[in-house]
């Protein structure tokens, strides 16, 4: 078994660079209509970690890959040092929450979220992968999402207005760790497999550093 790379996604909006800041316009990128008119579309709450797969082969973890770098193959860790032991612990803990048995024979990609990632902005304590098709398309979308015109500005709006849903569900029945909480997007996910992402730094309002892609 193969693995590939974690397909990059596109804004469904046409991004061009207006004062020196690469921003959203209002145009539809072209063949993303789909976002906007396909009822089956969810807006899943884009998570700050970084993109990890795992190959299933029978009902073993065959491998564990980030991006295209192999971290573990049958048992053995192979790559990026610590970074590749924070991988494969946060496998292993979505494993313990039965999110691995959930998944069939293939490739699943998943974000891996944690105290050694991106500052750790959800207050884990420990490293966890959270796999795409089924815990974040199940528990991550937003009900809000095509309650109200798709078009550009009152996307915008309702950009502005979204709440986390990864860290209430990690954390039930604790205290809300951020006062002020923000979610960093959106992939918009399609049941074939389509994707595509917003963030909130795309928009022209974000006062913050914006990523450069």
């Amino acid at each position: 078994m193969i693995a590939t790379d974690m397909p990059k996604l596109e804004s469904p909006f046409v991004r061009e660079e207006i004062d020196h800041e690469y921003i959203l316009t209002k145009q539809i990128a072209p063949s993303y209509e789909w976002v906007f008119n396909d009822p089956e579309v969810r807006a899943i709450e884009k998570l700050n970690g970084t993109d990890v797969s795992i190959l299933i082969k029978g009902d073993q973890i065959h491998s564990i890959w980030n991006r295209n770098v192999l971290i573990m193959r049958g048992g053995l860790r192979i790559g990026m040092d610590l970074t590749g032991r924070y991988i494969v612990d946060g496998v292993m803990n979505a494993s313990e929450k039965r999110w691995v048995s959930m998944l069939p024979e293939g490739q699943w990609f998943g974000e891996l979220v944690g105290p050694k990632i991106n500052k750790n902005p959800y207050n884990l304590t420990q490293h966890l992968w959270v796999p795409f098709n089924t815990v974040a398309w199940e528990h991550l979308a937003y009900k809000s999402w095509g309650q109200y015109p798709k078009t550009y500005e009152s996307i915008s709006e309702w950009f502005k207005t979204l709440q986390p849903l990864f860290e209430p569900m990690i954390h039930a029945g604790e205290p809300y760790s951020n006062p002020n909480p923000v979610v960093e997007g959106v992939v918009f996910t399609h049941p074939d497999g389509r994707m595509a992402k917003l963030r909130r730094d795309m928009f022209d309002w974000y006062p913050g550093k914006r990523h450069k892609k």
